[in-house]
């Protein structure tokens, strides 16, 4: 029996990977295909990268000769428009032609609802870091596939900018908090079904300093930190997360749970979406 074929769209520009791995990251790409093999052993994990110029994207017919395509997250804005943001809209597009099971985390829920005729806005409250607070199952999100096994509320890792403004005709809203009204959905067309969420259940704690270190100046002027001194211990705390995830004193002080320090329940979406769409549609296809 062939193992599942999913598929990685990396959603930064080369330039904007070239920084992160500079400042000690792993690419998101690479970040999303290590941990889809850890929550599906065994599958084959390819990567494609729209953003650049030139690059050689499966067509339609590549695109259905994968299992699974999920997007990862980015430092783009949709709303700038620009060939390396509508390269990646028209792939989605192209996987909307498709009985791909379809998945985003932040940017990718962003492009999937903008390929699918929603729009997307600065969020006017600012950015979201760290950890999305009280994220709230809706009543249909109770009763999703994506979230078995998932508490009603619960934290997860996240940073965002932007936010879903219009969803797209088909669009289910799944969970939401008080800083976006859309934290997940699914978007269902003809052919295909998306499932995505505006936090980042692939990242780990030392992702997110990363990101948190590279965005100081913006949070601390949007005054979620009361300066450099801050916003530095907080870097360190995440650091010292990564290092040690079971840290009780560092848990609490965040106010986080295992649902956010454990891999397994932190990672349960990209678990549910492999179990309980990708490889069932991938049965029907009669794939295995």
């Amino acid at each position: 029996m062939s193992t599942p074929r999913l598929l990685v769209v990396e959603g930064n520009t080369a330039e904007g990977r070239k920084w992160h791995a500079e400042a000690g990251g792993k690419i998101a790409s690479e970040n999303y295909a290590d941990v889809l093999r850890k929550v599906c052993p065994g599958a084959r994990v390819d990567v494609c990268y729209p953003a650049d110029l030139g690059a050689n994207l499966p067509d339609r017919a590549g695109l259905e000769g994968y299992d699974g395509v999920a997007i990862t997250g980015s430092a783009l804005h949709i709303y700038d428009l620009g060939p390396s943001i509508m390269r990646q809209v028209e792939l989605a597009r192209a996987v909307f032609e498709t009985e791909t099971p379809f998945f985003g985390s932040c940017w990718g829920l962003q492009v999937a609802t903008v390929a699918a005729g929603g729009t997307v806005r600065k969020n006017p409250k600012g950015r979201e870091i760290g950890f999305a607070r009280g994220i709230m199952l809706t009543e249909a999100g109770e009763e999703h596939d994506l979230y078995w096994d998932k508490p009603p509320v619960f934290d997860a890792i996240t940073v965002h900018l932007d936010e879903v403004e219009e969803t797209a005709r088909g669009t289910t809203i799944l969970a939401t908090n008080a800083w976006s009204s859309v934290q997940a959905v699914e978007i269902k067309t003809r052919r295909c079904t998306f499932w995505g969420v505006q936090y980042h259940p692939e990242y780990s704690f030392g992702d997110i300093a990363i990101i948190t270190r590279r965005v100081k100046a913006m949070v601390i002027e949007q005054g979620l930190f009361k300066g450099e001194v801050d916003h530095a211990s907080y870097v360190r705390e995440l650091e010292a997360l990564e290092s040690n995830p079971n840290d009780t004193a560092l848990a609490w002080r965040h106010g986080i749970s295992s649902a956010v320090t454990d891999f397994s329940a932190r990672t349960q979406e990209l678990k549910n979406w492999v179990e309980r769409h990708v490889l069932p549609t991938r049965s029907k296809r009669g794939r295995g």
